[in-house]
């Protein structure tokens, strides 16, 4: 582990943790490589019933560490996205077991995006979410093209995705893919009491249900690919690195 994420078990559950605070949990390559990891492992272990993704009080995660994420896109013409970033999708999509996650203060890009993936969602009343790819001249990723107006319709969708939207813990429970909206202080408890419930339930019959309920694998593999293909030539693209520039120029100030 790279000592900014933490894999915890606890009995059934697995908890992943973003750990890194100074950040807000900007996440870097190596970081999606080890949460691609912790899915993957849980996978083939029975006693393992269910996993949380959370971060550190006060910072779900602020979306891709931007200087490691460009650093890592431009060092390998060849390859759209950061593999890392796309292996971390493909485990998120292939992935068995359920997943709850909970949100305490800002998820951005990919850390609202993920959340698409899981199967309940615990959010405080300090959370905000917010997509804003076409601000940096973008698309959207993770399958939420697919995902976001199957969860929302696609009216709220187009909201947050294309016009960057952000939407605040209430609205995204009214949006849908929230569950519950709890004091920052009950979020852990909630989660891991969610995921007890969850753990608790008969594990063969959650999965196949789970696997009824969702968009079959290949179909969101497929997706993510294809917005992966799009995500990497708007990177080159003129509008995408004057917004870049711009938003450099703002860190600076």
């Amino acid at each position: 582990m790279t000592g900014h994420l933490t894999v915890t078990d606890e009995d059934a559950i697995r908890v992943i943790k973003l750990s890194r605070p100074e950040k807000k949990n900007a996440i870097t390559q190596d970081m999606y490589r080890d949460m691609s990891a912790a899915i993957d492992s849980a996978q083939g272990n029975a006693a393992i019933r269910c996993l949380i993704i959370s971060g550190e009080p006060g910072a779900f995660t602020a979306g891709n560490d931007l200087e490691d994420f460009l650093k890592d896109g431009t060092s390998n013409t060849g390859t759209p996205r950061a593999s890392n970033a796309i292996k971390f999708l493909h485990s998120l999509t292939h992935n068995t077991k359920p997943v709850v996650a909970a949100v305490d203060g800002i998820a951005i890009g990919i850390g609202t995006t993920m959340l698409f993936h899981c199967d309940q969602v615990i959010a405080s009343t300090r959370a905000s979410f917010a997509t804003p790819f076409i601000h940096l001249g973008l698309v959207p990723e993770g399958a939420s093209s697919m995902l976001a107006p199957w969860l929302m319709g696609h009216q709220r969708a187009f909201s947050m995705l294309v016009m960057g939207h952000a939407l605040n813990a209430e609205e995204a429970r009214s949006a849908g893919f929230v569950n519950k909206v709890v004091a920052p202080e009950a979020l852990e408890g909630e989660a891991k009491k969610t995921a007890r419930e969850i753990a608790a339930l008969p594990a063969e019959a959650v999965a196949a249900s789970r696997k009824l309920l969702k968009h079959a694998p290949e179909d969101l593999v497929r997706r993510i690919d294809h917005e992966s293909h799009l995500f990497g030539e708007r990177m080159r693209s003129a509008e995408a690195v004057a917004a870049f520039k711009a938003f450099f120029a703002r860190k600076k100030s």
